[in-house]
């Protein structure tokens, strides 16, 4: 018998179609962060950017998006240091902390495009109030 308990969906959503290009269920105790990589690997190398929340900005998920040549469109956190420029992916996100801190953390959110992530934001909570099961979504 599985344990009752909840599950979380992890969601890909393309900006432009709204289309749901990945979807992994996870136990409610997994983190978004770690599950990037595994929303990537299903949609094909095709886009220019990914955008997420702050909780996807580690290393481990900045390499993943610098090794398909996108772009990422993630918010430092706030008390965000760079880190030592070994990779691609550590050097696009040391250009993000320090656009953020020339531009301030508002003027970065319009200039960036992250501002466009509320848009899709809202697509996941169809899909939730169609479900049955207790489900939570990110959106990546």
């Amino acid at each position: 018998m599985i344990p009752r308990g909840w599950r979380k969906i992890h969601i890909g959503i393309d900006e432009e179609t709204l289309e749901v290009r990945a979807v992994e269920v996870t136990s409610s105790n997994i983190g978004d962060a770690p599950m990037l990589p595994e929303l990537l690997n299903q949609i094909p190398p095709d886009q220019d950017s990914v955008t997420a929340d702050g909780a996807y900005d580690t290393r481990k998920c900045h390499e993943a998006i610098a090794a398909r040549d996108a772009h990422a469109v993630i918010p430092p956190r706030k008390n965000a240091k760079p880190w030592k420029p070994t990779s691609d992916g550590a050097i696009a996100r040391n250009d993000a902390v320090n656009a953020q801190r020339y531009l301030g953390r508002t003027v970065w959110r319009r200039w960036s495009g992250y501002h466009r992530r509320s848009r899709v934001e809202t697509k996941p909570l169809g899909i939730m109030l169609s479900m049955t099961l207790p489900v939570s979504g990110c959106i990546v």
